[in-house]
């Protein structure tokens, strides 16, 4: 290398450094540490070796990049900035500002190049490996002899923190299973946290963890010798395993007093700290935001590159097109979330006097939709039988095989969502993610960015209450409905019989703006009257009329409100109230965020204000059932955990019967009674 090709180099790592500390300084928040020492090796990757269009950053056949640490934000949107990705220097002196592209850690969808929303140490990770999933099955569907359309690498640079995160293990330990060759990790190995040294809390030998994962490892002890850096991804990218390169970095490199110190690490360095990095880096204090003409320069050869290479993949594009017409038509379909003419005719309908369990109603909409729909792609963790998730036939998805629809994500939670997210922010798939509701808690923190992103992903949830039985209160769910119901741009779908089952994959199947809960039942249900003519559309406006009052007069006396398995309850009860004089409506609301997405109007026919006798039926917690049930209604739920005994039994000593149900309306219409509902036993005592 000549000194002045050494020379830019430097300059340019530089540049990234000062825009981080500039951009942290200014806004007096952020972490300015992490991106002074990451800086050479995010510059060896992004200037080297990744294969991006900055002028297309959804050009499909481009390097996936995600700073897992999302903390080091000010790294990514400098590179972002000084390769062209339309952010301005402006952009950057409003980091952390109200309206910014720049918002203090990563968020897709908002900033041009930003792959994935991280922050949440440990999820982008995850992400990563998603990701490599997805492009090694999209390669095996449509890759041809003679026409390669997809071949590129993952790559991720994670922090200390990403690497103690459980979802990192759980992620890493299949991602050596499935011997994902192209996911490649620089891992930031500065040996500091907020708290202090790391070795407060973490003395393992990382390498020796990854080895046994069936990773490449490999480590680079100097983070400024961008060679050696170079080095090591290029024999990454000749290994076919996943690979973690181990980067011995300065935490504040540079900064006179901070420099390896947990105080660079989440708070402004300070002036006099700043303009001592930028005196050591041979650069003028007094400039702030200060980008050389040469290092922009040397970035911006970004964009021709990108350009070079988004026109050669589409030269291929059209050859492959030529020879390939319904391949070609088929990814274009799959990548712009297209659904196929005729996709849900498949659909089973349910007729009365069925009894089918929401569970294996979910199981043949998944193999009635994995024909029309071969983007539907995910699994279990380790539960598939429980959860009736595989697609039959369908193989499984394997270290030897990229064809099996099924993933087998082992008893990893936590990773199978954030990596179902990856699948998602990939793209050309609609991935699914099964377990049992109560272990949604163990993958909250994926489903929340699920959310959050506005990923297609569907979480496929059974065993959804105490009829779980046998297995106990450890195994039944009571609070996680309405905990989930808190999560913004999360659909909750609780279906009441096989039709709403049905409905309920469909309405998951057609969103494009986020994830789906799909709330599954164990135990058998009987189909409903009127649910195979209704479910359809009224799952998909959240709630509906599924039985109406008898006579003609505008209101009825008494509204019944139930979901999922007690929706039974709710319309035998009704059978016994109208005979009893009490004009009852059942109102099925499966889907609470639905249903307050629809127009006044419609909410209105279903629910009328002026009917303020009601009562709401759910086995689960009664947190948040007020605002259906009001001030003069009753609610029937569990407010303590559950016990262990057969599942009909438990519903019944617990009071769901329709006698119960029944019973509460009485007092309701007659009595004024109001208020949640005591259950009618509660199970032993553990406390």
């Amino acid at each position: 290398m000549t000194e002045v090709a050494a020379d830019l180099d430097q300059l340019a790592i530089d540049t990234i450094r000062t825009l981080a500390m500039d951009a942290v300084q200014k806004a007096n928040s952020g972490h300015p540490g992490a991106p002074m020492g990451m800086a050479p090796m995010a510059y060896t990757l992004w200037t080297r070796f990744m294969r991006h269009a900055p002028t297309d950053p959804h050009w499909p056949n481009r390097d996936r990049f995600l700073l897992s640490a999302g903390h080091a934000s000010m790294l990514l949107y400098s590179l972002l900035y000084l390769t062209g990705y339309g952010l301005s220097l402006e952009d950057i002196e409003s980091f952390r500002q109200w309206g910014s592209l720049t918002p203090g850690h990563p968020e897709h969808g908002l900033t041009a190049g930003v792959e994935a929303t991280t922050g949440p140490l440990g999820q982008g990770f995850a992400n990563a490996v998603g990701m490599a999933i997805a492009q090694r099955r999209l390669a095996e569907e449509f890759n041809r002899p003679g026409h390669t359309l997809i071949d590129h690498n993952i790559y991720a640079i994670c922090s200390d923190g990403d690497i103690q995160e459980g979802i990192s293990s759980e992620a890493a330990s299949l991602a050596g299973h499935l011997r994902l060759g192209k996911l490649i990790y620089l891992y930031d190995d500065n040996r500091i946290q907020l708290d202090g040294p790391t070795h407060m809390a973490f003395s393992e030998s990382v390498l020796d963890r990854f080895d046994a994962y069936g990773w490449q490892t490999t480590r680079v002890e100097d983070g400024n010798d961008i060679q050696a850096i170079g080095a090591a991804i290029a024999a990454a990218q000749a290994d076919d395993r996943p690979s973690l390169i181990a980067v011995r970095t300065h935490i504040g490199f540079g900064a006179p007093t901070k420099h390896d110190s947990a105080k660079a690490h989440g708070a402004a360095l300070g002036e006099d700290e700043v303009r001592g990095a930028k005196i050591a880096y041979g650069w003028d204090p007094d400039k702030h935001f200060y980008v050389p003409d040469a290092a922009l320069a040397h970035f911006r050869e970004a964009i021709p590159a990108g350009e070079k290479l988004v026109a050669e993949w589409h030269e291929e594009l059209a050859g492959y097109t030529r020879e390939f017409p319904a391949e070609a038509a088929e990814l274009d379909r799959r990548w712009n979330c297209r659904l196929a003419e005729g996709w849900d005719r498949g659909l089973k309908s349910y007729a009365v006097g069925d009894a089918v369990p929401t569970r294996k109603a979910s199981s043949e909409a998944i193999n009635a939709l994995a024909g029309p729909v071969p983007e539907l792609f995910g699994g279990a963790a380790d539960l598939s039988e429980s959860n009736m998730t595989d697609v039959v036939d369908g193989g499984l998805f394997e270290s030897g095989d990229a064809c099996g629809r099924n993933i087998r994500f082992g008893v990893r939670e936590h990773a199978m969502g954030g990596i179902s997210n990856g699948i998602a922010l990939y793209g050309g798939f609609i991935p699914y993610a099964a377990t049992f509701l109560v272990f949604s808690d163990y993958m909250r923190g994926s489903v929340r960015l699920a959310a959050l992103s506005c990923l297609k992903v569907l979480f496929v949830w059974t065993h959804d209450s105490v009829a779980v039985g046998e297995d106990g209160p450890t195994h039944q769910p009571i609070e996680q409905v309405a905990t989930l119901r808190a999560v913004p741009n999360l659909d909750v779908i609780r279906p009441g019989d096989a039709n709403e089952a049905a409905a309920a994959w469909a309405c998951a199947v057609e969103r494009c703006d986020g994830p789906t809960a799909l709330i599954m039942s164990r135990q058998k249900l009987a189909v409903l009257p009127g649910t195979a003519a209704m479910a359809r559309a009224g799952v998909a406006r959240g709630g509906y009329v599924l039985r109406d009052a008898s006579g003609d007069a505008a209101a009825p006396d008494l509204i019944l409100i139930a979901t999922g398995s007690e929706l039974q309850l709710a319309m035998g009860a009704a059978d016994t109230l109208e005979a009893d004089g009490i004009r009852t409506r059942v109102v099925s609301l499966p889907c609470w965020e639905r249903f307050e997405a629809q127009d006044g109007a419609y909410r209105e026919s279903v629910l009328p204000r002026g009917v303020r006798k009601r009562v709401t039926v759910e086995a689960l917690s009664p947190f948040g059932w007020e605002r259906y049930a009001g001030t003069d209604g009753a609610i029937i739920g569990i407010d303590h955990f559950g016990a262990s005994a057969p599942g009909d039994e438990v519903l019944r000593r617990f009071g769901f019967t329709v006698e119960r149900v029944t019973e509460i309306g009485r007092k309701v219409v007659r009595d004024g009674f109001s208020g949640r509902v005591p259950t009618a036993e509660r199970g032993p005592e553990t406390c």
